[in-house]
Formats: C-alpha cells, structure tokens, sequence
C-alpha cells in the first residue's frame, strides 16, 4: 500500500500544479510589489517541484531489470514488424507500444498452443477454462484476433481513434455471432453442464443469447444477434450505412461479378470526404432522395456537375478547397453525424487519422461543420464572443489564465485521397514517326506516410501563448492552427482596440516561452484578420515527391511544365505551373534544399513529359550534381560543365527564341502553344515552293544549377543573355530556372531581378540574402533542410512550406525508365557560338617555322599569351597577334577574352598531332 500511494504522488502533484498556481497567484501579487523591481516572480512554482525519487519510495531494481529485458526484446521485435513493407517506417518513438504488443503475440502463442493442440500442464488447463469456455467452438479463431491486435498495435500504434473503432467492432462482431452459433446448436443452458456449453458457442454465447430469448423469444432474439453482427462488421470496415449499397457494387465490379457502365468506369470508391454542400447537392439530384441510393444512378450531366464541384481548381498555384457556403450558426445534427462518418470512413480506407476537428472537438471546434477549411471562421475564437469561462476576451486580460487548449480547432487540411493512374493518353503518348513513349509510373515513387495530427506540444505551445498574452495584458487569443511538415502556425486574433504592434514587439518572449529561436510571425496572415505564429515542429516531416505528384494528377492537370514543390504550413500541397511563372530563382545557402529542389523539378519532367513536350538544357558547373540525369531523351544537349560552354548555349537560346519569334510573327500568332495547335490541326502551314514541314515546338526549360559560377567566369555574356531570353521568352515557351548558393547583388544583379519575378528562397545566412532573393525579410529566420519561402508571381506575402525530396533510388528508376523508351537526339550547335568566330587568315605564308615554335611554346608552358610570343620569339605585337590568331584557327588557343591569357586546348601529349597539322602533315 505504501508504494503504491508513493506512486501516485507525483501524478496527483503534476496534476494540481496548475491549480494551485492560480490560487497562489493572488497571495504572491500582494508581496511582490514590495519586493525589488528586477526580481521577477516564479510563473509556475509547481511545474519544478521537487524530483519524484526524493524522499519517495519507487520501482525496486528487480521491476527495472525485468522491464528493461522486456523492452529490450519488444523493441526489436516491432521494428522488424514495422520493415516490412513501406506503411509504418519512420514512427515517432513516443508512438510506440512495442511492450503491450509483445505481451499479445505471447498471448496469442499460448492460446494458439492450446486451442490447436492438446498443451498439458495449468497453462493448458487455464487456456482451455478461459478460452475455450468463454467461447466454445470458436476458441480457434481467438489467436488469430490476438495476431491482428497485435501487429496492428506495432506498425500503427499513433492511429488510436482507428484502433479502438477497430477493438470495439471486433467486441460487438465476436458477441453477436457467439450468441448466433449458440442459438443454433441448441440453445443449451449452463444446468446441461460445461461441456455442452463448450460444444456451443460457449459462456460468452450463452449470456449474450439466453436473455433476449427469455424476453422477446427465439427468432427476434436471432433477428437482434444478427443486426449486432452486422453493426460489429461496419464499424470494423468503417463503413458508414448509407455507403453500403456503393460499396457492395464497387467490390461485385472489382471482382467481375458485375460490369461497368463503360470504359471509363471508374473502379475506387468515391471520395468520402468531400464537403457538406456537395452532399446536399448529390442528395438534391440523387432519384429516390432519402433512400441510400448511390451517385451512379443521376444523369451524366448530374454526375459530371458534382465532380467538378469536388475537383480542386486547376491553375499553377497551391491547390485549396472551395470556399465554403455562408452558413447559419446553428449545424444540422443529420449533417453533423454524416460528416463525422464520412472523415471516419475516409480516414480508415487511406490510412489517415479522421481530422480532430469532425472527431467531436469540445467548444469552438466542435461547432464546426465538416472538413476545416481556411476561409471558415472560427465561432469560438472571435474577439466579441465569449469563453469558456462566462467572461468576453476583453476582460480575460485582468483574470486567471483560461483554459483554451482544447477549445482550439486544427484547421490543418485533409490529406487529399490517393488518385487513380494516369489516363490512357499519358500513358502511351504518339510522338514524330512510329514511335510510342510510355511515361512512368507513379509506383516508382515512394509514397509517404500521413501527415501527423494535434498533438500534445501544439496544446502545450497554445497554452504558453496564452500565458505569455495574459502576463503581458494584451488581449488576443489562439483561435487555431495549422500544421505543417516543418513549423505550425498558430492564428491569434485581436481583442478590439490591440494593435497589432503589440504582438510582434512579443516575437522574444514567444520564442521564450516555447523555447524555440526559430519563431516567425505574420501581420496578418493574407486573406484573414488573425496574426500568424509559426512555430517549428519537434517532428518534421518529410514531404515525398510522389504524394505531391499524385496529388496534381488528382487535380486533373495535364501541363507537362506543371511540378512539384512540396507542402506548405497549412497542409496542401504547392505545385508551381513553371508556363506561368514564367521563370523562377531558387536561392539558399549551403545544405538549405536548393539541389533537391532542383531534382524535384527535373524529375518532375520525366515523370509529367514526354521528349516531344519539353526538352531540357541543364548546366551543372558543379559537375557532380545532375550526373544522374546524363543519357536522358528530354535533353537537347549533353550536360554543360563547362561555364564558357554554358554562356554559349545561353547565347544559342537566344537565337532559338528569335527563330521562335519569326515563325510566330509570320504566322501571325501570339504564343507559342496557339502556334503549336494550329500547325497540329493543320491551319499552319508553309508557303508554297517552301521545303521546310512545320512541326510544333517543344518547351524548352533552362535550369543553371549554379549562377555565381557563371558570372564569375563571363558576367557580361551570361548577364545579357539571362536577361534577354527572361524579358522575351515567355511567349515563345523558353523558360530559365536559376539557382545560386551565393545570392549576393554582384550575382543575382538588378536586371536579373527585374525579369525573374518569381522566388524560392531557403535558409540564407543573413538578412541581407533574404533582401536579395525576396525583397524583404524571412529566409533568414528558416530553419534549412528544405525549409522554405515561396514566392509566385504576381503573390504579395511569400508561402512558408517544405521543399519535396527525392531519392536517388527514385531519380535512378525515372532515369532507367526515360532511357528505355528513348535514346537523346542532340543538337550540335548549341555549345558552338556560329558567327562570332572572327574571320581568320588561314595562309602561313612564311610564317610556318615560326608558327611551329609558336605552337610548342604555347603548348608546353599551357599559357597562351600574346606578350609572351613578343618575347620569346622576338617578334613585334602585330607578328605576335597574328600567330595567336592561326593557332586559333587550328585549335590549339580558345578564343580572345580581353587582357586574359587565352585557353590553351591541345595537352602537351598532343603536340606532335598538332605540328604535324599544322605543317600539312598526316598526323600520326
């Protein structure tokens, strides 16, 4: 006794600090003012109380030995569980119950043991009492219930709302056809002895049948176990009653029992969490409204009217819900329980938590109707309405501190329902000729897991957010948040009359009290009247590509140049339309995100286009970051290493955008894609006499991988042709992508700036990158590793959000997978600038000795120098010059680049090829 009181000390101490706090609040008010201005006071004596073990009597070290044997076996036991397959890898540790399951599947063993076998000793006698009496026949299916709990219990423990719908539906199925089994073998009561029970359907049958037979009789009493049967068995499969006709349809489809109404039946089942209004107007043109009857029996112009109500719109941007319907204060129940059991239900086929927000939230959280969504507004946290306590918000600066934790909604999104694969026409795409190129499949990309909901530190982050505006006397309160992979914004609305100056002067002593640097606050958060907190999470997530691709087929957008960014703090996935950027700088500092921000757009390519839709032009001087992209069909060149090389083929875009241009000035189009659909419908065509054939142009996407090399090497050349092709390009399809670790003003320059409008910017190391990059603050305060700010064009506020990321293992599958389909067909004049050699003499003359020594000079030192041929041959600069222009001619020296020496192209193991050209010879 006395340990176990000791035990529950601490918990009951833990538990009323809180209280005791508030009620000692007043008492120390009183001293306090007495006391020296620059002591402070002790906010929450309670919180460090004293160690639990001081002067307390705890867990014996045989109990910590035995537990820690235990643990050390459950934990590798669940994590081998867990690598088995892709679902349950990167569990949060504080989510794991790998102790409770291990004892279940030794449960399951020993029952397993002796159902199915005849085990000797008390076990079995204790087995065959328990088990076997409570159920009777089916005694050998308990190990089996035992095994799912289990293994569902270590790959899915932080899904506690799924698992106990699914514990309570196995209670109520087991029940109901135990009393079933019962009822049908006889009936037998417990004075025909034991084992007449454990013929049946043992004692646990027998008290759930013998009482509804002796009050309503044996065939209602069957009539009422079946329907406890049937209800047992929705609740397990989530499956709400109004769904069940669809569903049964859905499953006779899928295994061939029935057929579709077409080709194109779609044959998943139909979203379930769409919006309350979208059921209204489903159950307004549903025939026999009322009835359960499903979608498919409307019209075809009924049923393509509700699915472009629940497609998210198309567009370049972030895809977002519809803005809901002005609504009364006062919910329907009906509709109240239909959302709750559709989020359920879609929540249990995806693998997804039910959004806490329909899972019956206390105060203004559950006032709320269906799905979260950004434009809804909050009831429970308006400055005018009133709180838990009786008192408005305008009073609640001078009082205790409420308790809003739980009265705070979680206006995250709903991860939307995995889509369907692509349509036929993306699949098997007709290119010039005879060739078909297949696309690749979504199923090489990982797909990742849900996103984590409320959790305990967002509770514990709203009541320090509230302390801290109580201490300080300014009257706001947290009215929600919003999750996101990297941080969580937290909405604070103002009382009236509280400038919002109040609040971000608190940006230091927020970051105090949640003890976090990293705190970011946006006045105010566009298209809301709330201040925005962001608030790093102590779990990030990662954001997979694949979830964000599927996520745009879902869409329904068909753009080759659409990719994918990541998520942003509000949980939706960003996409970004690069047509309508029309050109973007990615900018951060070292090991911020900015190559696997590139990755993701260049596989975001393959993935989306074909080599007839875009082609690429990448320019790696790094020369080890897009390796793995050599060999591939969308590449009109190889890889450009080389920064000369790179401003050569900037200038060759250039002169591509004016061939562009030509065709489309003479054809008498404005953009390129109208040009492209007229020369596919053959309203383009060329003049009579011409033997040129018209073909359409492909996207032609430029991404620099980095720009601070470039400008180092030839800043005027890279600089004139970025900003030619970024002031003219658009219309002609040629889009830039620049991307720098060095985002200073002698790299991205102002007329760089001036024509690139669209921004991401990552972690930088100083205010004034972010002022580069984005023109004004906030990439100084991200926290790296894909952490990021993205600002579109034509977007006044940047979008905080999680860069996407993808594996090497994923790029090297999409790789393999582009190169079987085709081989790269590359142009030759891109790296070779036509018209800008100079015309040189190519007669020797009598120059050829001194030619040769020229040559041997300039080879053997690797220095091309015109001054140094004035003095080592004695020559004058006009002799020099010209000598330096035939070794031009033959390749030995690059071109001129002003007072710089030239390059020397001929290694010194080279030379005697290069004399013997030069005199005429065969070279050997």
């Amino acid at each position: 006794m006395a340990s176990g009181t000791s035990g529950k000390g601490p918990a009951r101490a833990g538990r009323g600090g809180g209280g005791a706090a508030k009620k000692a609040a007043p008492a120390r008010k009183a001293p306090a003012k007495k006391a020296a201005a620059g002591r402070p006071a002790a906010r929450k004596p309670a919180a460090k109380s004293a160690p639990a073990g001081k002067g307390r009597s705890g867990p014996g070290p045989v109990f910590r030995l035995l537990r820690g044997l235990w643990m050390g076996i459950a934990h590798p036991v669940g994590a081998l569980l867990r690598g088995i397959g892709r679902g349950a890898k990167g569990l949060d540790p504080a989510h794991r119950k790998d102790g409770l399951a291990l004892l279940l599947l030794g449960l399951t063993l020993v029952v397993a043991a002796g159902t199915w076998s005849n085990l000797q000793g008390p076990v079995g006698e204790l087995v065959t009492i328990l088990v076997t009496g409570a159920l009777g026949r089916l005694d050998l299916l308990f190990p089996f219930v035992l095994g799912f709990l289990a293994v569902r219990l270590i790959r899915h423990p932080d899904k506690q709302e799924a698992n106990g719908r699914i514990v309570i539906g196995l209670s109520a199925l087991l029940v109901g056809v135990l009393g079933l089994v019962h009822v049908a073998t006889g009936a037998p009561t417990r004075s025909d002895g034991v084992q007449a029970l454990r013929d049946t359907g043992g004692h646990l049958g027998w008290a759930a049948s013998r009482p509804l037979i002796i009050a309503v009789g044996e065939p209602l009493a069957v009539a009422l176990l079946a329907l406890l049967t049937v209800f047992g068995l929705l609740v397990v499969t989530a499956t709400p009653v109004n769904t069940i006709p669809r569903r049964l349809r859905q499953g006779a489809i899928r295994l061939g029992l029935l057929a579709g109404s077409g080709p194109g039946t779609e044959t998943r089942f139909l979203p379930e969490r769409y919006d309350l209004h979208d059921r209204e107007f489903e159950a307004e043109h549903r025939p026999g409204r009322g009835d359960g009857g499903d979608p498919a029996g409307a019209s075809a112009a009924e049923r393509a009217a509700l699915e472009d109500r629940r497609r998210p719109p198309r567009g370049g941007g972030r895809t977002r819900r519809a803005p809901a319907r002005d609504r009364e204060a006062g919910p329907d129940p009906v509709d109240v329980a239909a959302a709750a059991a559709a989020a359920l239900d879609g929540a249990v086929l995806h693998g997804v938590e039910p959004s806490p927000v329909v899972a019956g939230l206390s105060g203004g959280a559950g006032r709320r109707r269906g799905p979260a969504r950004e434009d809804a507004e909050p009831t429970a946290g308006r400055p005018g309405a009133e709180n838990a306590g009786g008192e408005s918000a305008a009073g609640a600066a001078g009082a205790a501190v409420p308790d809003l934790t739980r009265s705070v909604p979680d206006l995250t999104k709903n991860v939307p329902e995995p889509s369907e694969p692509l349509p036929p026409r993306a699949e098997q795409l007709q290119l010039s000729g005879d060739i078909t190129y297949s696309l690749p499949r979504l199923d090489l990309m990982v797909r990742g897991g849900p996103g984590r909901s409320r959790s305990p530190a967002n509770d514990a982050v709203v009541e320090s957010l509230t302390t801290v505006f109580h201490e300080f006397k300014v009257d706001a309160r947290v009215t929600g948040f919003t999750r996101g992979p990297t941080v969580t914004r937290y909405e604070v609305e103002l009382g009236p009359a509280v400038k919002v100056e109040k609040i971000t002067a608190l940006t230091k002593n927020i970051a105090y009290a949640v003890a976090s640097p990293d705190v970011r606050i946006i006045s105010p958060i566009p298209g809301k009247s709330a201040v925005g907190i962001e608030i790093p999470n102590s779990d990030r997530e990662m954001v997979n590509l694949g979830d964000v691709l599927r996520t745009a087929d879902a869409a329904g957008e068909d753009h080759p140049l659409l990719v994918g960014l990541g998520k942003d703090v509000e949980g939706g996935y960003v996409m970004a339309n690069l047509a309508r950027m029309p050109h973007m700088l990615v900018a951060g500092a070292t090991g911020s995100g900015k190559s696997s921000c590139v990755n993701c757009l260049i596989t975001s390519v393959m993935m989306r286009a074909t080599p007839e839709d875009v082609r690429l032009v990448l320019v790696d001087p790094k020369r080890v970051e897009l390796t793995a992209y050599e060999g591939i069909p969308h590449l009109i060149t190889p890889i450009i290493t080389n920064p000369k090389r790179a401003a050569e083929a900037l200038q060759w875009v250039v002169r591509e955008m004016d061939l562009r241009y030509d065709d489309l000035a003479a054809y008498g189009y404005r953009h390129i894609d109208d040009f492209n659909a007229a020369v596919r419908s053959g309203k383009a065509t060329p003049p009579p006499g011409s033997e040129r054939e018209l073909t359409p142009y492909p996207y032609l996407l430029v991404i620099v991988d980095e720009l601070a090399d470039l400008m180092m090497v030839a800043p005027r050349d890279v600089e004139d042709a970025i900003v030619r092709i970024t002031q003219l390009a658009r219309a002609a399809g040629i889009h830039l992508v620049l991307a720098t670790q060095r985002p200073s003003v002698d790299v991205v320059t102002g007329l760089i700036k001036a024509n690139v409008p669209s921004r991401l910017a990552f972690a930088t190391s100083s205010l004034a990158d972010s002022r580069v990059i984005l023109d004004q603050a906030g990439a100084e305060k991200l926290i790296g590793k894909g952490d990021g700010l993205f600002l579109p064009m034509g977007a006044n506020k940047p979008v905080r959000m999680q860069g996407a990321f993808v594996t090497e293992e994923e790029v090297a599958a999409v790789v393999a997978h582009c190169k079987a389909q085709m081989t790269p067909v590359f142009r030759q004049d891109v790296t070779v600038s036509s018209g800008q050699k100079k015309e040189i003499d190519e007669e020797i003359g009598d120059d050829l000795d001194l030619l040769c020594q020229a040559a041997e000079l300039v080879v053997s030192t690797q220095f091309g120098s015109t001054s140094m041929l004035q003095r080592k041959l004695r020559v004058g600069f006009a002799k020099a010059g010209r000598l330096m222009d035939l070794m031009e001619s033959r390749g030995v020296v690059g071109p001129s680049e002003g007072s710089k020496a030239r390059d020397v192209l001929v290694k010194p193991d080279e030379l005697d090829g290069v004399l013997a050209v030069i005199r005429g010879e065969t070279p050997p």
